[in-house]
């Protein structure tokens, strides 16, 4: 019978106050999309730096057959000079930083330069003789310390033009997302604190026109814990609506739009599971802090 009379109170203050309702949904349907964002944002950010980070090689471009680097004066590197620094790279001197060496003739490095840029009219003009051969090598421990270690070993090596990091091609795009991230949490946090400031407000107003209703309840000797229950269910159940739209929001962008967006991308996206993942978080989240602010809001005004 009490719980029969709390829920239909819950009801009722749903349906008179839906306005007010309205907006609680929509300030924690915001604030969780954003939060929810930023999640992702970092999420993806790991994932990439988990799947290439790992993967780093350290790239070593031979001098081409026209270059106007200094390291390359003496013109397009000559067989014995690619044969001694390989010779080096498997050196003992090398042994503790190289796991594996991949060598690409300008053949090869000429194959793969027109198979990526298939159709591109201006691809047509490049010939065999304008492309590098290289060495690609992947290190043990592909830290800054071993990249750099490595990188000053081979650097004015004889026939070597130029020697590059690939995390330092990497780098600009962590840091768009991670600027993305923080974007995305400087939104939230505001929106947080614009809902805190709107469901005590709102819990509040809804109190007021129900107060000849809570003093009959308290004169009948109705705890404050009965009285507050229907009030604070009204806007937990306010922002559990709130927290399933943003969820719903953020399933439909990641699903339909980011995998699609990115679908022949070299990374690995977030994926509509990492939503879901989420999601529980969101929800948990919505629920204790709408609970713990419409239960902070109505202590004044249903104090027995």
């Amino acid at each position: 019978m009490r719980l029969r009379f709390i829920f239909s109170q819950v009801w009722k203050g749903l349906r008179t106050n839906t306005s007010m309702m309205t907006s609680v949904i929509l300030v924690t349907f915001v604030s969780l999309l954003f939060v929810g964002a930023a999640v992702l944002f970092q999420s993806q950010i790991e994932n990439a730096k988990n799947d290439w980070y790992d993967k780093v090689e350290v790239s070593v471009f031979m001098c081409p057959a026209e270059s106007a680097s200094e390291a390359c004066v003496g013109g397009e590197a000559t067989q014995e000079q690619i044969d001694n620094l390989e010779r080096f790279l498997n050196s003992k001197q090398m042994e503790p930083y190289i796991e594996e060496i991949f060598f690409e003739t300008k053949e090869e490095a000429f194959a793969a330069f027109q198979e990526q840029l298939a159709g591109k009219t201006w691809a047509e003009a490049i010939d065999v003789e304008m492309m590098q051969a290289s060495f690609r090598l992947k290190l043990i421990d592909p830290t800054d310390t071993d990249i750099d270690v490595v990188s000053e070993m081979i650097t004015g090596q004889p026939g070597v033009e130029t020697v590059i990091d690939q995390r330092q091609q990497l780098e600009p795009l962590f840091n768009m997302l991670n600027r993305f991230t923080l974007v995305a949490t400087i939104l939230a946090v505001i929106m947080i604190v614009v809902a805190l400031l709107l469901i005590p407000a709102t819990i509040r107003l809804s109190a007021m026109f129900r107060r000849s209703e809570t003093e009959i309840m308290r004169y009948v000797g109705a705890s404050n814990a009965f009285i507050q229950t229907p009030f604070i269910l009204e806007g937990v159940i306010s922002a559990l609506i709130g927290a399933l739209l943003a969820i719903t929001g953020l399933y439909v962008a990641v699903e339909f739009f980011v995998q699609e967006w990115f679908a022949n991308s070299w990374l690995k996206i977030v994926s509509a599971s990492d939503v879901l993942k989420l999601a529980p978080w969101l929800i948990l989240g919505a629920m204790v802090i709408s609970a713990l602010a419409s239960y902070f809001a109505l202590r004044r005004y249903t104090k027995v």
